[in-house]
């Protein structure tokens, strides 16, 4: 029998080519009078912001820029944005960017509005449900994270890299364009892509997961799998750009009402001690994850072998071949080794130690220990470039 699940998508979704010119009437809709653009300088300095801005300059409404965001984004990211929204009395908040800025907005609306620190959220329980209004718009085709309702942030004294979740900080509405993407570089393509692969993996086999959760994820690794390297290669055909953010998007619905497991484990505690790009980390992990996960998740990784147009009937097989395709498909989009991050081997006991805390180590199709985390480690790096 199926067991007992919720569903709960409590963001709208507005989705298109071109849907950003919605953004004026979403705000009006959320009784926006002082807005709140999160994003980081890099979008700025590109020129991206002004699609946003102009928009709302045309409504005649009022906001402020913060630009102050990192990757991996940190403590004092969240809590000096939050300070700030309370100042400048801000009513609505919108998250422009990747998955760092969207996960430092979702951690602002909480901190905004109920005060403390951004680590006084972690676990369950904590948030209220008084937030800031949040409205998202992705820029990049990987993190899923302007549907889900977790934020990821940096803690910089522990380093360590802690969740807070509630459907409390979700996006009312997610604008979500795939026209956003049709001048993110072929590296940033390629790592947000690969991450977004690992979403739908992880959401699709999670111990946790269920059948709405299996069925977005796997219709998500055909989106994603098949459209990579076009979208890499030639990142202004809005077709692969188009079916790499719904693929994209899929895998966050997934992930987000099942789990992420072992790769994510591994990869934000890379991320904590290194402060390494997270898409980059899954990328890297995924197929030593799921090598050593396939004895208990091997009909699940031939379907993903077949939805990657792998055609195998027997299963072990199918599951090996989709794997080596993953291996493959990471070089032939230019995605380097785990000593790309400058990784040493030093650290491999701390981080495997970091990586069986993490909350969804649990989640993994295959138990996983410690001494596990550190051979995955160390099988990366011999095989890394």
């Amino acid at each position: 029998m199926i067991g007992l699940f919720d569903f709960i998508l409590p963001t709208k979704i507005r989705y298109g080519a071109g849907i950003i010119k919605v953004l004026g009437e979403e705000l009006a809709l959320l009784k926006a009078k002082k807005i709140m653009i999160i994003t980081d300088k890099g979008l700025v300095n590109a020129g991206m912001v002004k699609k946003i801005t102009e928009i709302i300059e045309k409504e005649g409404m009022n906001f402020i820029l913060y630009d102050e965001i990192e990757a991996n984004p940190k403590d004092y990211n969240v809590e000096a944005c939050a300070q700030k929204a309370k100042e400048e009395s801000i009513d609505t908040l919108v998250a422009f960017g990747g998955g760092s800025p969207i996960d430092a907005a979702k951690a602002v609306a909480v901190l905004a509005k109920q005060g403390g620190k951004a680590r006084n959220y972690q676990g369950k329980g904590k948030i209220k449900d008084d937030c800031l209004p949040l409205l998202t718009i992705p820029t990049t085709a990987g993190t899923g994270s302007e549907v889900t309702f977790s934020s990821v942030i940096t803690d910089t004294q522990e380093k360590f890299k802690f969740t807070i979740k509630s459907t409390a900080i979700a996006a009312k509405t997610a604008i979500i364009d795939p026209e956003l993407t049709l001048t993110v570089p072929p590296s940033i393509t390629a790592a947000t892509g690969v991450d977004a692969l690992t979403h739908a993996i992880e959401g699709y086999t999670a111990n946790c997961t269920e059948p709405i959760a299996e069925a977005v994820g796997l219709y998500a690794v055909e989106y994603i799998s098949q459209n990579i390297v076009e979208a890499v290669k030639n990142g202004g055909n809005i077709e692969a750009r188009d079916k790499m953010m719904m693929g994209s998007l899929l895998a966050g619905l997934s992930f987000s009402h099942a789990d992420v497991a072992s790769v994510h484990c591994m990869a934000e505690a890379l991320g904590s001690i290194y402060d390494a790009p997270h898409g980059m980390c899954n990328a890297i992990l995924l197929p030593y994850v799921m090598e050593y996960s396939l004895s208990a998740a091997e009909f699940k990784y031939a379907r993903i072998a077949r939805a990657m147009g792998i055609e195998e009937k027997d299963d072990f097989k199918a599951a090996m071949k989709g794997i080596e395709h993953i291996k493959n498909l990471s070089k032939k989009i230019g995605l380097p080794g785990i000593k790309s991050l400058n990784v040493n081997p030093e650290d491999f006991e701390l981080l495997a130690e970091m990586s069986v805390k993490n909350g969804s180590n649990e989640s993994n199709p295959r138990e996983i220990t410690k001494d596990a985390y550190v051979m995955l480690f160390n099988k990366a790096y011999t095989d890394g470039d």
